[in-house]
């Protein structure tokens, strides 16, 4: 039997055994217990704050008032995009801190902090009425370094607060709420634009009130912290296992001897006297809890991704995956719609913010399938289908813009079918590459990797996000439906990369995902590891009591032959 068929069997039998004595997993479990429901509101608000950044600068950017007080930082298309992309690079930079401040700080307090770094920022932002576009510059960028730190440590915050049989689901909640923000965001500017009239004496609070409502969100993150509990995984990876014992009970509302919390803990001690021997193996000079220590193996164990051609083809599926992901075009759509309407001939900026709102519903809409289906279709089938629609639309958008793009007013219908484009666009984008790609890049990761690997990922998906940003502007000035052919064709490279290059990682154990990198023998010995570790620490024992068996005579040979056949012809594949 396979060390990685062995090492799933114990995770498989553990979470049944945790359905059994809960009674419920998923979306059921999520209303069971008050506590958990909780979380999944937290989860939410974390996801909301996110998309509503997302989105809301988009309405912004064509409005009077705006306009009168930023000046050529408007309608000069270059200073355009860098008012734009200054809020991604903000985030790009978060990204980068956000591993060592989880991990000095603990997760609870890394998201306290970010959230005061983002009040300032929005703080900021709101003076520009006064001081003018220098708060716009600096406070996006501020904005940006939270949202980008936040956008990890709140999901792993909630991952690790959670009980294991609803993850699943707060992953989904977490997507819908980002999409859920993007979406009240283009409402809230097709709102407020109306105070004080759509063109000449529109009130400053056309803008500034959708600028400051995402306070009311980020307060409510940063006031629910206080009251959350800190994770349980960092207090048993730095020594702090009675209160990790604690905090379980609590958060479960069961005594501290209840074999469920006695398994769970067990599972999470597992993985950080894992994580602790893998780095005193490989950089056993940063092995001490230090600042300083923290800080340098951030950057040692993402180097260390590219030491070996095997390896860094995990790199490459990684990071190129999220590249073509932004490359779809999707940002360009999200941050510059309303000008992007105006374009195609939408008659005024009221008709563009409608227009516009009608994308964030859109694009939420077809999030939902795509969080019910995507462990039973796979990943590449539905980002293919995807890339398909996606290029369909681009195409279909360039040929009916490069026809009518001087006669929109005789030819109304034409610009309201490539309106309705730009709304078959996000649906297909909505369902395939946005939450798959997510998916993809945290499942090709051996175990002693996955961490920094998809935190590679992300650092390429936000530096993408900015060039896309400050490009777009320039590009819808200069080359018009040239963008949309542009756009078409990365997405057709991001398909043909997916097809030649990507493995489907749909139901592949961790040894199977090596075989198919070419680095064999690396979930091996991580897996052995990990054997060693649950018998070490008494997890095994544990779940020989509760009546769960995990040694290989529990599985059928039927098991083994199907799994060594699987594997044979992965390796015939590739």
């Amino acid at each position: 039997m396979s060390s990685d068929r062995k090492e799933s069997v114990v995770e498989d039998a553990t979470l049944k055994l945790r359905q059994e004595l809960t009674g419920a997993s998923g979306p059921r479990a999520l209303v069971k217990n008050i506590k958990v429901f909780g979380l999944a509101c937290f989860a939410c608000l974390g996801g909301f704050v996110y998309g509503y950044n997302q989105g809301v600068f988009s309405g912004i950017l064509t409005m009077t008032s705006f306009s009168e007080h930023m000046g050529d930082w408007v309608s000069n298309s270059t200073r355009k995009g860098w008012l734009t992309a200054i809020f991604e690079l903000g985030a790009w930079l978060g990204c980068l801190y956000s591993g060592f401040l989880a991990e000095i700080l603990s997760r609870k307090y890394a998201i306290l902090v970010n959230v005061g770094i983002f009040v300032v920022g929005v703080i900021i932002q709101s003076s520009a009425a006064v001081a003018g576009v220098s708060c716009i510059i600096a406070g996006r960028f501020i904005t940006g370094l939270a949202i980008g730190a936040m956008s990890v440590n709140v999901p792993n915050y909630n991952a690790e607060v959670a009980p294991p049989e609803v993850r699943g689901s707060l992953v989904a909640l977490q997507q819908l709420a980002i999409t859920a923000g993007i979406m009240i965001s283009f409402w809230i500017d097709y709102a407020t634009h109306f105070i004080g009239g759509t063109s000449q004496g529109q009130s400053d609070a056309a803008w500034l009130v959708p600028i400051c409502l995402q306070l009311i969100p980020g307060i409510a993150l940063g006031i629910g912290i206080l009251f959350m509990p800190f994770s349980p995984r960092w207090l048993v990876h730095h020594g702090r296992e009675a209160e990790a014992r604690k905090v379980l009970s609590n958060l479960r509302n069961l005594e501290q001897d209840d074999p469920l919390i006695e398994l769970e803990f067990l599972e999470i001690k597992a993985q950080s006297v894992f994580e602790k021997r893998n780095t005193a193996e490989k950089w056993p000079h940063l092995v001490a809890l230090t600042p300083m220590n923290t800080f340098k193996l951030q950057f040692v164990a993402i180097g260390s991704l590219f030491t070996t051609k095997a390896m860094f083809r995990r790199v490459i599926t990684a990071t190129v995956t999220m590249f073509f992901q932004q490359f779809t075009g999707i940002n360009a759509v999200l941050y510059y719609a309303p000008s992007i309407f105006e374009a195609l001939g939408t008659s005024s900026n009221t008709t563009s913010l409608l227009a516009t709102g009608v994308v964030g519903v859109a694009m939420f809409l077809a999030t939902i399938p795509a969080v019910l289906y995507i462990d039973k279709l796979g990943r590449k089938p539905v980002m293919l289908a995807g890339s398909l629609g996606v290029g369909i639309c681009h195409f279909a958008i360039a040929i009916i813009f490069a026809k009518n793009q001087y006669q929109w007013a005789t030819h109304k219908t034409a610009g309201w079918a490539a309106v309705a484009m730009v709304w078959f666009f996000v649906v297909n984008f909505g369902y395939s590459w946005g939450p798959c790609a997510w998916v993809l890049i945290s499942e090709v990761w051996p175990l002693s990797n996955r961490a920094y690997g998809i935190a590679l990922g992300a650092s390429s998906n936000w530096m993408s996000n900015f060039i896309v940003g400050q490009i777009t502007p320039d590009m819808l000035k200069h080359i018009s439906y040239g963008t949309f052919i542009f756009y078409g064709l990365m997405t057709a490279g991001g398909a043909l990369f997916l097809w030649l290059y990507v493995p489907e990682t749909k139901r592949l154990t961790l040894e199977e995902m090596d075989v198919v990198f070419g680095s064999v023998g690396v979930a091996r010995a991580d897996s052995a590891r990990m054997r060693e570790i649950n018998r070490e620490i008494g997890l095994d024992d544990a779940l020989r009591n509760m009546g769960i068996r995990t040694n290989e005579r529990s599985y059928s040979s039927g098991d083994e032959n199907s799994r060594s056949e699987k594997r044979e012809e992965i390796e015939i594949k590739t």
